[in-house]
């Protein structure tokens, strides 16, 4: 049986818990899924490292996922553009179900192998793109259809699981296996395993970003004024890259078209 399909020995009788000491399990449970990427760092690396030199060679990264892997999927690629200013399609998500699935579950789907292929190859998937997917359980057909699909098109495969022996790591170039063990709800990976997604997602991408020159020390170097809260919060980087007040802040990002690099490029930082 799968790790992530077995029961959790500390949480048998969680039904009959008060609140707080489910908080207290789950909450010791969740320490699993730091350790779990922890302990895969050095694939998460590689992965890393993978990607980037996709990206600087004008490749794409796309997730493909059912489920909750692939709206945690959704969420990392939708949230690449107004982090780090590169374009919609840099990183993309396909997930089982399509748009629908996002907001309402569609258990079926991660079993339909040809909608995985058909939908992967509408991306018109070449040699430089970088195709990762994301299962749990590591062996949803959609999932491994879809790679499939990409590795005859040329692109390198990555994968992402909680459980090592799984379909879609015997086909990857890299496998990122999480070990986060049994859920405490028996077989409920939105909770550990999706922790552990996340973070892996996280690193991937914001490792990748820095790699590639979307990061200014440590500040998101590329953002666009595109409401309030960003428009200050361009203005005070600025301050404290260069040592300046507000108002010449505001004043160096007017003359370089509110751009963080040409203000700091234009002040001689």
């Amino acid at each position: 049986m799968q790790k992530t399909e077995m029961r959790n020995p500390k949480t048998t009788h969680i039904d009959k818990m008060d609140t707080a000491s489910m908080i207290k399990i789950i909450n010791e449970e969740n320490y699993n899924s730091v350790k779990a990427v922890e302990n895969a760092s050095e694939a998460i690396a590689k992965a890393i490292d993978i990607v980037t030199d996709a990206f600087e060679k004008g490749g794409r990264l796309i997730y493909v996922g059912a489920g909750t892997s692939g709206r945690l999927a959704v969420s990392d690629a939708a949230e690449c553009p107004p982090t780090y200013g590169v374009e919609y399609g840099m990183v993309e998500a396909v997930i089982a179900g399509g748009e629908k699935a996002i907001v309402r579950a569609q258990e079926n789907v991660e079993d339909q192998a040809a909608q995985g292929e058909a939908d992967i190859l509408a991306k018109n998937i070449t040699a430089k793109d970088v195709v990762m997917g994301i299962s749990a359980s590591g062996n949803a057909s959609y999932v491994v259809s879809a790679m499939e699909a990409a590795k005859k098109c040329g692109a390198t495969l990555l994968s992402l699981s909680s459980n090592e022996d799984c379909r879609i790591g015997k086909i990857s170039d890299v496998h990122i296996f999480t070990d986060t063990g049994a859920e405490v709800v028996t077989g409920s990976t939105r909770m550990k395993a999706g922790n552990a997604q996340k973070m892996v997602l996280n690193m991937l991408t914001t490792c990748a970003m820095i790699k590639t020159g979307k990061v200014y020390e440590n500040f998101m170097i590329n953002l666009k004024p595109t409401n309030v809260k960003l428009r200050a919060r361009m203005i005070g980087i600025v301050s404290d890259i260069c040592s300046v007040d507000g108002e010449t802040s505001e004043k160096l990002l007017e003359e370089n078209e509110f751009s963080i690099r040409k203000a700091v490029d234009a002040f001689g930082k």
